[in-house]
């Protein structure tokens, strides 16, 4: 716990049994080596991340258990994660058979769904509710098909991009790079500024000290399809990139929607940009109908 705590920007070690929290792994210049959720269990921590930082995350890991009684093992092999997430998640749930229990944000509990132990994890998404079930892996076809039939509709990749830029949720190793502070990203959530030293804590408390940096991760809405690494200019000077781009049909018509980094002095909701030539608002994140009625209501209103 003491070991995990002085590795991450979150505070692991004071959460609440079978609680969680998002955090940053850093290097000593402060930049992000990658993103995690980190859940206590007893005298245990199970890490959460995107399998393609698994190598990466274990390796800083073992670089750093010098003195320490740590023990970290991969067991991705052994538990698969199933998510839900939508308006009638929790209705899929129940109908699958699954007890909903009472859970806050990132809270996990353990339950018996047909004679199988399981995990239940309330995500923190904000749009909807969303639940991951971690099962053992001989298991996994039993529960997809027993949430298809309660009326669950399976999604691929890029039905989980669209939901992620709608949502505003920056993805690592496209929206987040190593070479980004954890304050231009805007997870604040990922940072604790009163527990003890951390791997790249003095970096972040300067930015903290001495003033916000220069850019910052936002949304955006186009008036046609984006692409990322595309500029973002305002009065004909680049003020930031896209990193990531979507096209989803929300609020009765079809929207394209991008998320990207932009200077903080440019970066006010409603502001007009172009991307690529392409005329966009920045909007808040996630994305609301308000949102996008508004930025309807200003092409209406734009000369010809």
């Amino acid at each position: 716990m003491r070991w995990l705590n002085g590795m991450v920007t979150n505070n692991i070690r004071d959460l609440a049994q079978d609680h969680g929290a998002y955090a940053f792994l850093l290097n000593p210049q402060g930049r992000i080596l990658s993103d995690l959720y980190a859940y206590k269990r007893g005298e245990s921590i199970i890490v959460e991340t995107d399998c393609s930082q698994v190598e990466n995350i274990l390796a800083t890991f073992d670089h750093y258990i010098i003195m320490d009684d740590v023990e970290v093992k991969d067991i991705s092999g052994e538990i698969t994660a199933l998510g839900i997430t939508g308006p009638k998640s929790e209705e899929v749930l129940q109908a699958a058979g699954i007890t909903l229990p009472q859970l806050a944000e990132l809270q996990m509990q353990l339950i018996a769904w047909q004679e199988t132990d399981c995990t239940l994890v309330r995500s923190d998404e904000k749009q909807f509710p969303a639940y991951e079930m971690w099962l053992p892996s001989a298991h996994v076809k039993k529960l997809w098909d027993a949430l298809v039939q309660a009326g669950a509709t399976p999604v691929g990749f890029e039905g989980l991009e669209m939901q992620r830029i709608m949502s505003g949720i920056p993805r690592f190793g496209t929206d987040i790079r190593e070479r980004d502070l954890p304050q231009e990203t805007e997870q604040v959530r990922a940072l604790n500024f009163n527990k003890g030293c951390y791997v790249g804590q003095e970096i972040v408390e300067r930015i903290r000290s001495r003033g916000a940096v220069h850019r910052k991760f936002t949304g955006f809405l186009a008036d046609g399809p984006v692409a990322p690494a595309s500029k973002v200019i305002v009065a004909e000077k680049e003020v930031g990139e896209i990193t990531s781009a979507t096209s989803v049909r929300i609020a009765g018509g079809e929207h394209h929607l991008a998320l990207g980094y932009i200077r903080r002095e440019a970066g006010a909701p409603g502001r007009e940009v172009l991307i690529g030539g392409i005329r966009a608002a920045v909007v808040s994140m996630p994305l609301s109908d308000a949102a996008v009625l508004q930025h309807e209501r200003s092409l209406e209103q734009r000369p010809a």
